[in-house]
């Protein structure tokens, strides 16, 4: 089993918008995003339960980012609207087995991709 694979990030204004995605190997009981900011712990940002479609998503974000999946694909998104500067973050993609980081919280058995860099400037 193998790591997910994030691409997206990069330089965006405050208020623009980005679109992360990360690439699986198979579906997962879960998938979802974290991301770290510089001398920050990681945070929850959203997760997709891959069977049904069900989402969901850290208060900070809610109706600004829009967590999908292609099935045929194996690929979640992070669609990412009306960004701001506090939105500065490493974004890391979480598959999970046991679909505890639905509700935020991981387990020894959540695999990590590298992350990618998402830098919006005021």
């Amino acid at each position: 089993q193998v790591q997910p694979v994030e691409s997206g990030g990069g330089l965006v204004q405050a208020g623009g918008s980005l679109r992360l995605s990360c690439a699986t190997s198979v579906s997962w009981t879960a998938v979802g995003w974290f991301r770290q900011a510089p001398g920050k712990e990681r945070e929850f940002v959203a997760a997709i339960r891959w069977s049904v479609g069900r989402t969901y998503y850290a208060d900070s974000v809610k109706g600004r980012f829009t967590i999908s999946r292609d099935n045929a694909k194996n690929t979640v998104y992070l669609q990412m609207n009306s960004l701001k500067p506090e939105d500065t973050a490493g974004y890391i993609c979480a598959t999970d087995p046991r679909g505890t980081i639905l509700d935020g919280t991981t387990n020894p058995d959540v695999r990590w991709g590298q992350g990618t860099e998402v830098t919006v400037s005021s």
